[in-house]
């Protein structure tokens, strides 16, 4: 022990090199790890009481906006698909704020989990019914909507599996369904004082491939894309719309805005990724992935400004990265291919669905209690309680008749 503490006593650090490389590789790393972390949100601007629905609430990036939104007083709708982990992700927000939350008095019983109002309700964006549904039901509950965040999105799926509406994937849930949403849903949002619509693109808009004649890319003779040419069009297209509807919303009190999260880890969107294929590829991916990627809360910046601050409240059409103004591709600013893209949506969703909500039948729906048409059912649930039901009517037919027998005998 004596010869090991002499050992460090007589050690030189400036006789090595080492101490001064490990020195600089921990300096880069800390730089090159703090640059691509982006800009957080420069302000803390508080939205009391406005109602905000964000799609894809329940984890990733827009988990970590509906919870930097609802920390600041907003009354948070968070529209998923899967309504359980949309509820989980609802109470660890609420218990989340709470914990930061200080007690207004030492005898104050209420818990500060419940100052937060934060909700899950159930949207499919595979299926424009459900769109359907799901407006309804926002427009006959609130008066108004003030913030509405496209968030959720695919990457990575099937191409070969249409939806239930027959259109690919990345192209209904990432930009056919949020735009539907967000046309049904206008009414409520032009009664806002500040109506803001969001939409998140990414940076693989600019290697997107594009038909001036389709630009929906609908046609039976349009090629079929790989998936990642397929989320590249559907973010493209999601640009497209923005530059437009913001257009055509010139001079009422909604916004409208698109933005890019950047490349972020630790979200579901690597699911069915390549880079997720082994655990070999996983070992050596993870280290890069944490050095030049955001994380979720880094990733979610963008957006919070746009939903939050009032410096923008006249800016509308622009595409924003890291809490700024930047530009796009050429073809996201081509504007004869945005009004091409815009009408040839609108045409094409007016084919297999409405674009208007009748707010007073799910008005009526509410006031009466009736059961939502779509109930959510787990798979064989709706036949596991039909034979339950009828097993225990035949339960009961049997015990009748036991009885019956057991009567005549007596007499």
């Amino acid at each position: 022990m004596e010869r090991l503490l002499t050992m460090f006593e007589e050690a030189d650090p400036f006789s090595t090199w080492w101490p001064t490389i490990a020195a600089l590789t921990v300096g880069i790393v800390i730089t090159v790890r703090t640059l691509m972390s982006g800009q957080r949100c420069p302000n803390d601007n508080q939205i009391k009481e406005q109602i905000v629905v964000v799609t894809g609430g329940n984890s990733g990036i827009g988990f970590e906006i509906a919870q930097a939104l609802a920390g600041r007083g907003g009354r948070i709708i968070l529209a998923c698909r899967n309504l359980q982990a949309g509820e989980r992700a609802a109470a660890i927000i609420k218990r989340e704020l709470g914990c930061r939350t200080p007690l207004t008095s030492p005898d104050d019983d209420d818990n500060p989990a419940d100052r937060y109002f934060v909700e899950a309700r159930y949207l499919d964006l595979c299926s424009l019914r459900s769109v359907h549904h799901f407006a309804g039901q926002l427009m006959a509950e609130f008066e108004r909507i003030d913030v509405l965040v496209n968030n959720a999105g695919v990457v990575f799926a099937n191409t070969q599996v249409p939806t239930e509406d027959g259109f690919e994937r990345h192209s209904q849930v990432n930009y056919l369904a949020p735009f539907l949403l967000t046309h049904l849903l206008l009414p409520h949002l032009r009664r806002s004082e500040q109506g803001r619509i969001l939409f998140v693109s990414a940076h693989a808009h600019q290697g997107a491939k594009i038909d001036f004649d389709d630009p929906l890319n609908v046609g039976t003779w349009s090629v079929k894309f790989h998936a990642r040419e397929a989320f590249a069009h559907s973010k493209l297209c999601v640009l497209l719309a923005t530059r437009w509807l913001a257009r055509e919303l010139k001079g009422t009190s909604v916004t409208v805005n698109c933005c890019t999260p950047g490349l972020v880890r630790g979200t579901r969107h690597f699911r069915n990724s390549p880079l997720m294929s082994s655990i070999c590829v996983k070992a050596v991916t993870y280290p890069w992935m944490w050095l030049f990627m955001k994380n979720a809360f880094e990733g979610a910046q963008c957006a919070i400004r746009l939903a939050t601050d009032p410096q923008l409240k006249e800016v509308t059409g622009e595409y924003f990265n890291d809490c700024e103004i930047v530009e796009s591709s050429e073809m996201g600013q081509d504007k004869e291919l945005a009004k091409k893209l815009y009408m040839q949506t609108i045409k094409t969703l007016e084919s297999v669905t409405k674009l208007t909500v009748d707010r007073e039948a799910y008005g009526m729906d509410l006031e009466l209690g009736m059961e939502s048409e779509l109930r959510l059912e787990a798979p064989g649930e709706a036949e596991t309680e039909t034979e339950t039901n009828q097993a225990v009517e035949l339960d009961e037919g049997q015990r009748e008749k036991e009885e019956q027998k057991q009567g005549q005998s007596l007499e």
